[in-house]
C-alpha cells in the first residue's frame, strides 16, 4: 500500500456505502490522529485502538436519518504530489460547514484551529 490515508478514506467511504456502523483500519498513529480530530469535529463517533495482537483502528460511522455524515472525504495531497498551504492560502471547506485536515509542525489539526494559531502546512484531506 502507497497511501495508508487514501486507503483509511476509501475504507470509510464504501462502508458508509453500505451502511455499516464501524470500520476496522490497520494501525498508524497518523490515522489515529486523523480519526481522533473527526471524532473531536463530530464527524465520527468513535475512534480507538484496538489492541488485539494485530494492531487495528476502531472507527465508529455516525449517520442522521440514515444518512451518513460524511458527504465527502477528498485526499489533497498524495505521496507523488505533496500540497502545501501558507496560513494565508487555508482553504474554507463548503463555506464553513466542511474542515480541511493540514498537517503543521505543531501536529495535526484543522484549517479552522490552523487559521487561529496562524500556521500552515500540508494539506492532507477536506471533508464535508
Amino acid at each position: 500500500m502507497t497511501d495508508p490515508i487514501a486507503d483509511m478514506l476509501t475504507r470509510i467511504r464504501n462502508a458508509q456505502l453500505v451502511k455499516k456502523r464501524e470500520v476496522i483500519l490497520p494501525f498508524s498513529k497518523v490515522k489515529l490522529n486523523i480519526a481522533q480530530l473527526l471524532v473531536r469535529e463530530g464527524f465520527l463517533t468513535l475512534a480507538e485502538k484496538v489492541d488485539n495482537g494485530f494492531g487495528e483502528i476502531k472507527l465508529g460511522l455516525g449517520y442522521t436519518e440514515n444518512e451518513p455524515i460524511i458527504r465527502s472525504l477528498k485526499r489533497i495531497s498524495t505521496p507523488g504530489r505533496r500540497v502545501y498551504v501558507t496560513k494565508e492560502e487555508l482553504p474554507n471547506v463548503l463555506g464553513g460547514q466542511g474542515l480541511a485536515v493540514i498537517s503543521t509542525s505543531q501536529g495535526l489539526m484543522t484549517n479552522r484551529e490552523a487559521k487561529k494559531k496562524g500556521l500552515g502546512g500540508e494539506l492532507i484531506c477536506e471533508i464535508y
